[in-house]
């Protein structure tokens, strides 16, 4: 083919769009505003975040708290003494009443077994007691740690104002230990004492009969539904609480004799009446040794151990929340209800309480 057919350079023509022309260059007109959105959708979508960063605040904690973590929630703290002495002193706080005995009370038993530099403990005691099952759970683990052959401590009750009843009852465990001499302090106002146990009962027959309410639960034995409240209790039932009663509060009294081994089986008969006494009265009556503040028992305490006050410290024991304690114990104080089937039929269970406590009397019908 020859040069000729093809165009030269020079006569080549760009060819043009087909269309209309463009428009001239010129300032673009302002862009549309954004559409505005409502209260309600701004309200919406801070909800929405809000929930989504909560449930991963909550799952994030869930996480800490079943991966690896610790369950040891208690930080130490300085009471007395020397700051930085090597030995420690631990403060054992019974503070309130007495339920199952599990958590703070045992938080820091363990606390304490696992250090090694604490040398002696004092039992600080300001309760008035609770249930049997809860106070002997305490006292079991408190005498259990005590007759720990590899490593002996002795143990100094410091009573506030009130330790009655369980609280008394936790407090013997004392007599774990070889020194059984000056180791119970009780303040000047303390007030301890009431041996004894109690099973609480209402008679709310009378008002049954006024309303015409009558109960006809089935049940498998007549006994089954021993101490309803909406009809007297029978011979048989009282015999049987009693039974209850008297076996528990023989249990309370042979601790008494082993934490008080001076006191006869003579004296608790006078004493276990479960009425309550003044310090002096507890001083005459042999169930403490002293009268004295906490910080004479820190001394005792350490004087058994054998121990330099000034290489010596008194500590205690604070719980902390957790993470998952303050989003779990919230999301479970939003979810109960106090007149949940649960807590009505927990209320309807008949316990025994080693407590001095004067509600149960002011309701019961006197024989």
């Amino acid at each position: 083919m020859s040069s000729s057919q093809f165009p030269s350079d020079e006569a080549h023509v760009p060819v043009q769009s087909i269309g209309p022309h463009p428009a001239p260059a010129g300032p673009r007109p302002p862009a549309p505003p954004p559409p505005r959105r409502s209260g309600w959708g701004i309200w919406l979508t801070m909800m929405l975040l809000g929930s989504l960063m909560a449930n991963m605040m909550l799952f994030l904690a869930l996480g800490l708290s079943g991966i690896g973590a610790s369950t040891d929630n208690l930080t130490e703290k300085h009471h007395s003494l020397n700051e930085n002495g090597a030995n420690k002193i631990a403060i054992l706080n019974l503070d309130g009443v007495i339920l199952s005995g599990e958590g703070y009370f045992k938080q820091q038993l363990e606390r304490i077994q696992e250090d090694d530099s604490v040398k002696a403990i004092v039992l600080r005691v300001n309760s008035p007691g609770g249930t049997v099952t809860g106070s002997d759970y305490m006292y079991h683990h408190l005498r259990k740690l005590l007759e720990d052959e590899d490593n002996k401590r002795p143990l100094v009750v410091s009573m506030g104002a009130l330790c009655a009843s369980g609280g008394y009852y936790v407090s013997m465990a004392v007599g774990a230990q070889t020194t059984k001499e000056n180791v119970i302090f009780a303040e000047p106002t303390t007030t301890t004492g009431s041996i004894g146990v109690l099973i609480p009962h209402y008679d709310l027959s009378g008002l049954a009969e006024k309303y015409d309410i009558r109960d006809d639960s089935i049940k498998s034995h007549p006994l089954k539904a021993m101490g309803g409240m909406l009809k007297e209790m029978t011979p048989e039932e009282k015999a049987v609480f009693q039974g209850l009663v008297d076996d528990m509060f023989g249990r309370f009294k042979d601790v008494v004799l082993f934490g008080r081994p001076k006191l006869t089986t003579e004296d608790l008969t006078t004493i276990a009446t479960g009425q309550v006494f003044t310090t002096r009265q507890a001083l005459k009556n042999g169930l403490v040794d002293q009268e004295g503040f906490i910080e004479e028992a820190i001394e005792r305490a350490a004087a058994l151990a054998n121990l330099n006050i000034a290489d010596t410290q008194a500590v205690e024991y604070e719980k902390i929340p957790s993470l998952s304690d303050l989003f779990i114990g919230t999301a479970q104080a939003q979810q109960t209800s106090p007149i949940s089937l649960e807590n009505i039929l927990d209320l309807t269970v008949p316990r025994a309480y080693y407590m001095y406590s004067l509600l149960p009397h002011i309701m019961r019908k006197e024989d």
